[in-house]
C-alpha cells in the first residue's frame, strides 16, 4: 500500500480503524460499540477463564473434522467435473443452487435428521465449505493444457494416474484458491452450527453475552474469530504464492 509516495504495511489500515473503534466507544455514541481498550481487557480475561479453551477446542474440533472432509469430498468430485461432461451436467446445477442458496436456513433441517451433537455442527460446516470447493477445483480441471491430457493417453496412463499426477497437481492453483475460500466460509459455518443447533463452545458464550447484553465480551469473542480467520486466510495465501509456478506449467 502507497501513502504519499511512501510503501506502507497492510496493517497499518488495522491502526487506522483500531483508533476510530476507540474515539467512538469513548465518545459514547452507542452502547453497542465500547472503547477497544475495554474490549481488550475483557479479552484478557475471557482467555483466562478454562470455559473459553474447552469452547476453544471443540470449536477447533468440529472445525477441523468438517474442512477435512470437505476438502477430501470437494476436490475429486470438482476435478470429476471438471473432466467429464456428464458428471458436470448432473452436478453443477446442484452446486450452484447450494452455492447461492441461504445455508443457514438449512441447518434446522440437518439438526431434525442428526440431532443436538457434534455431528451436526460437522454437517454445517461442511454445507458452508464444500461448495465453492467444488467450484474451484472443477475451474482448475478445465484449465488444464489438453497437451498434459494427450501426453496421459500417450503413455497408458491409467485414470488414477492421471488424476493423481496430472489434474490434481495442474489444477493446484485453483483448488488452493478454493480450499482458502471455504476455509473461510466455515468458520461462518461451525458458530452458525453452535448457535442454532447445539448452543455449545463459542456458541453458547454468545449466547450467554448477548443475553445479558454484554458487548464488551461480545466483542472480544469476536475479535478472536475474526483473527483466527485472518490468520487462515494469510497461511494459505502464502501457500498459494509459493505454487504459483504450477499454473504456468499448464499453458500448451
Amino acid at each position: 500500500m502507497q501513502l504519499f509516495g511512501k510503501r506502507v504495511p497492510a496493517a497499518a489500515s488495522l491502526l487506522v480503524w483500531a483508533l476510530a473503534w476507540e474515539i467512538v466507544g469513548q465518545a459514547g455514541l452507542t452502547a453497542l460499540f465500547p472503547p477497544l481498550s475495554s474490549v481488550m481487557v475483557k479479552l484478557a480475561e475471557i482467555v483466562a477463564v478454562p470455559a473459553f479453551w474447552d469452547a476453544l477446542a471443540l470449536t477447533a474440533r468440529t472445525y477441523v473434522t468438517g474442512t477435512a472432509i470437505a476438502i477430501a469430498a470437494g476436490t475429486p468430485i470438482g476435478l470429476l467435473m471438471g473432466r467429464s461432461q456428464v458428471a458436470d451436467g448432473l452436478l453443477l446445477p446442484w452446486v450452484n443452487t447450494f452455492t447461492s442458496a441461504p445455508l443457514s436456513a438449512m441447518v434446522p433441517v440437518i439438526m431434525a435428521l442428526f440431532g443436538f451433537g457434534e455431528t451436526t455442527i460437522v454437517l454445517t460446516v461442511i454445507l458452508f465449505a464444500i461448495w465453492i470447493i467444488i467450484l474451484d477445483a472443477r475451474a482448475g480441471a478445465r484449465s488444464i493444457s489438453p497437451s498434459l491430457v494427450e501426453m496421459a493417453a500417450a503413455f497408458g496412463a491409467t485414470r488414477w494416474q492421471a488424476f493423481s499426477k496430472i489434474y490434481l497437481w495442474a489444477a493446484l492453483p485453483e483448488i488452493l484458491t478454493g480450499i482458502r475460500l471455504g476455509l473461510i466460509r466455515a468458520v461462518k459455518g461451525v458458530i452458525i452450527g453452535q448457535l442454532l443447533v447445539s448452543v455449545v463452545g463459542f456458541g453458547h458464550m454468545f449466547e450467554i453475552y448477548s443475553s445479558n447484553f454484554l458487548m464488551e465480551h461480545m466483542w472480544a469473542l469476536l475479535l478472536v474469530l475474526f483473527a483466527l480467520a485472518f490468520l487462515i486466510d494469510a497461511l494459505l495465501a502464502r501457500i498459494e504464492r509459493r505454487i504459483e509456478y504450477f499454473a504456468a506449467s499448464r499453458s500448451p
